[in-house]
């Protein structure tokens, strides 16, 4: 790795001293002393904003720190997570795994270019012969087979291990990335939002597989469920500070809340005791026989300090659906419905009834076929067959995967989601609007500058304005902020009517849904059950 100022070889650890970074007059994080230590895994969490893949950054030197040094031990070797998917499309599969020790790399390919010269010289020998050593101590002559391993594990079949990048999905680069900054046992691990776009067994995978793994990494990740099973650490980007704690994401929320509780009880008692005495200190200030108690009560009062509480950076939305009337016993029976596109039948005679109370998550190792069966109960795109009956009582909203097409005009905020709403008023619709932490000018923000994140908060107001009693979600996380995703968990397990959703956030999953259908290739799985229950059974 190429020394740059800010960042020095030769620690004993990952090791911050002093970190800042500033952005003109805004300070993302200043002073940050942190050493992490091998044998742990650090979840770097915050708000939107604070700066979590600008630290990744700065630790892995791709960024100099605005003041402070990263050091790191020699000769230990820095791995991280590309996000550019389509950096490495002429090269194959297997070279882009084993790019991820770049030094390996670069002697397998010196050594293909001397072994490939037609006037091969004694020069040529000798120079082999070293890369040949080195090769061997970096366990080069097991790089394909561990490249395979780690490919195959994350569902890339071997038929395709030397297709080029350029050749494969979306969905296939993501894996081949993070096979590449897992490859080679690297000594630090710097991981942002790794779980993306990964289907479950492949998130259960890297979870098993980060578990086990022996040295440091530093993982950025909005699910929780991923967080509290590898975690032994929480770094904190809050109040322009980074700090540790001890633990998975669950017992810093929990130790975090109850030490903000601690500090506004204490205030409150200070405030009271302010109070108290400054009401003697004014009754009884111009009394010659109490000014000396009066005097001593000022002395106490000079020395009472509250406690500062700073602002944080998170911000949570209040996510609540109510339902403008209760569902009756008829809710919802899905009937043989068949769908195929281009040609290829992605649904087959799917069959299921929605019973009271029931919030089912759909389960498939299709996506596509879940993202179909929702767009088709909520009647935006036909079945080929089958039918869709919905008791009378029941009225439905859609949340939708790609929501690009609810955006598709200029209107301003407060105008979108007056469309959608029964009463007209300006002060009622902007209500759901600071809801969703768009308040002020934020609400004649137009929907054409929304971020994907907003999108989704719109999306979630429109919902929450509709007062239907069934609502279907496909994949509602996406997008969301920690803070965003734990308000949606709430607000969808406090739902007094029907779910029906897909979700690759875990512990959603588990908190809300009471059913399982495993929409499989050739047939479906239906239980009545948690998740969690449902993955032991299988």
């Amino acid at each position: 790795m190429a020394k740059k100022k800010g960042y020095v070889i030769g620690g004993i650890m990952l090791n911050t001293v002093g970190a800042t970074v500033r952005f003109g007059k805004r300070i993302l994080f200043e002073d940050v002393n942190i050493k992490f230590t091998k044998g742990n895994c650090y979840g770097l969490i915050g708000a939107n904003g604070a700066g979590k893949s600008t630290f990744l950054k700065v630790l892995s030197g791709e960024l100099e720190p605005s003041k402070g040094e990263i050091s790191i031990g020699k000769g230990e070797r820095l791995s991280t997570l590309k996000q550019d998917h389509f950096a490495y499309e002429e090269n194959t599969i297997m070279d882009v795994v084993i790019m991820g020790n770049e030094e390996l790399y670069t002697i397998m390919k010196k050594k293909e270019k001397i072994y490939a010269k037609p006037d091969f010289s004694e020069e040529d020998g000798l120079k082999a012969a070293k890369l040949e050593e080195r090769f061997g101590e970096l366990d080069g002559w097991n790089a394909e087979s561990d490249a395979a391993i780690l490919l195959n594990n994350l569902g890339i079949p071997a038929s395709m291990h030397y297709k080029l990048m350029k050749e494969i999905e979306a969905k296939d680069k993501v894996k081949v990335l993070l096979a590449q900054s897992l490859f080679g046992n690297p000594d630090i691990l710097l991981l942002d939002e790794p779980t993306n776009d990964l289907d479950l067994k492949s998130i259960n995978w890297l979870q098993e597989f980060l578990i086990d793994f022996d040295n440091t990494v530093i993982v950025v990740s909005h699910d929780r469920y991923f967080l509290n099973k590898v975690c032994t650490h929480i770094a904190d980007v809050d109040f322009g500070k980074i700090k540790v704690y001890p633990g998975n994401y669950d017992f810093w929320y929990e130790s975090s809340q109850l030490a903000l509780k601690q500090a506004k009880e204490a205030n409150k008692k200070k405030e009271e005791k302010i109070k108290e005495l400054q009401e003697f200190i004014a009754r009884f200030s111009a009394n010659a026989s109490k000014s000396k108690q009066a005097t001593s009560r000022k002395k106490s009062l000079e020395k009472i300090e509250l406690e500062e509480i700073k602002a944080s950076n998170r911000k949570y939305p209040y996510i609540d659906f109510k339902p403008d009337r209760e569902p009756g016993k008829e809710i919802l029976t899905v009937k043989k419905l068949c769908k195929s596109i281009n040609g290829e039948e992605i649904l087959k005679d799917v069959s299921f009834s929605v019973k009271a109370d029931n919030k089912i998550a759909i389960i498939s190792d299709n996506e596509v076929a879940t993202t179909l069966l929702f767009q088709i109960i909520a009647g935006e795109i036909e079945q080929d067959s089958g039918e869709i009956i919905w008791g009378q009582t029941i009225t439905k909203d859609f949340f939708p995967k790609d929501n690009s097409y609810l955006f598709k005009n200029d209107k301003i905020l407060v105008e979108w989601l007056r469309q959608y709403s029964k009463d007209p008023d300006e002060t009622y619709v902007r209500g759901f609007l600071g809801r969703m932490l768009f308040s002020g000018d934020e609400a004649l923000k137009s929907v054409k500058v929304l971020s994907g994140g907003e999108k989704v908060r719109c999306v979630l107001s429109k919902l929450m304005l509709s007062g239907a009693n069934f609502l279907i979600f496909d994949e509602p996380t996406n997008h969301l902020d920690m803070e965003a995703i734990t308000a949606l968990n709430e607000g969808m397990k406090k739902f007094k009517g029907n779910i029906l959703f897909t979700s690759h956030d875990h512990q959603l999953t588990e908190t809300v849904a009471n059913r399982i259908i495993d929409l499989r290739k050739n047939n479906i799985i239906d239980r009545e059950c948690t998740y969690n229950e449902y993955l032991e059974i299988e």
